[in-house]
């Protein structure tokens, strides 16, 4: 009888298999009435906002999770807080703080992705791609969207940002390339009605006025009954959530604690690299033409 030695973390063990999809519904909490409450993320972009400890940046990591966790599947963060986003940097294949000129970089590629993968549609005839194509979802993921509008480098430099951003979010729906994007300053200025149309899902948390509640949803809404100065201050993760198709409804967004999030990123990234050992550093130069 021979016995044969194995590494337990070398190149050759297997990893574990990922049991989720972009592609399938991602589930983000409860409606009024109890049940599940799930996104077609991969097709929709999501726009998050409302007041600061609405529960936002647990509807964000949410969705984050869910991303790391699937097959196939690379994340783009832009966190100009660092910490929100902070425990996916290391699956992630760029992560960008406060700087926007990496942040214009960054988007121009994905520009340049989704340019090519239009053309793969084209030349296949198809108008979007399924999960069989076997080309990687990538998930753009923004916390805080007003930094970078707003606050971050030259007057020109944030035009450009904006109109990048309006492009990908534009595009990135038929293509594998959704974006979801949060801000605690929902205002005209921060999310015009030609980036915030772009969004097939738009979920408003509590908001001090019933003008900043339609800047997130739409205009109007407000007077119909569909506000978001009605949820309590001390219901944190409550929302109302406009999806494409239907009226605004109330939704309360799953929780996840600090524990929970580090955990869970720290899981995905064993789960993403074979050795379980050598983790790359994160890097705004990444070749992207490569991943149409």
């Amino acid at each position: 009888m021979s016995i044969i030695a194995r590494d337990p973390l070398g190149t050759d063990r297997v990893p574990v298999a990922p049991g989720l999809s972009m592609f399938d519904p991602m589930f983000i909490g409860i409606d009024e009435f109890g049940h599940h409450v799930t996104l077609d993320t991969v097709y929709h972009n999501l726009l998050v906002a409302g007041e600061p400890g609405g529960g936002k940046s647990g509807l964000i990591n949410l969705a984050a999770a869910h991303a790391a966790l699937s097959d196939n599947t690379r994340l783009v963060l832009l966190d100009a807080k660092y910490v929100e986003l902070g425990p996916w940097r290391d699956i992630a294949d760029a992560f960008i703080g406060n700087d926007i000129e990496a942040a214009i970089s960054v988007l121009k590629r994905l520009l340049i992705v989704a340019t090519n993968r239009y053309m793969w549609l084209l030349v296949h005839r198809r108008r979007k791609v399924d999960r069989d194509d076997n080309l990687s979802t990538i998930v753009t993921i923004i916390d805080e969207l007003a930094m970078f509008s707003t606050v971050l480098g030259t007057k020109e430099q944030r035009e450009e940002f904006a109109t990048l951003l309006r492009g990908l979010v534009s595009l990135g729906r038929a293509c594998g390339m959704p974006v979801i994007a949060a801000t605690q300053r929902p205002s005209w200025d921060i999310i015009p009605a030609s980036l915030r149309d772009l969004f097939g899902y738009r979920a408003a948390f509590r908001c001090t006025t019933n003008g900043s509640s339609d800047v997130i949803l739409g205009a109007g809404w407000a007077d119909l009954g569909y506000s978001a100065t009605d949820i309590d201050p001390e219901n944190r993760g409550a929302a109302w959530l406009l999806a494409e198709g239907r009226l605004p409804y109330r939704i309360k967004a799953a929780y996840l604690s600090d524990t929970d999030i580090y955990n869970i990123a720290d899981y995905a990234a064993w789960m993403r690299r074979p050795s379980g050992i050598t983790v790359p550093a994160p890097s705004t130069t990444i070749q992207w033409e490569m991943a149409a």
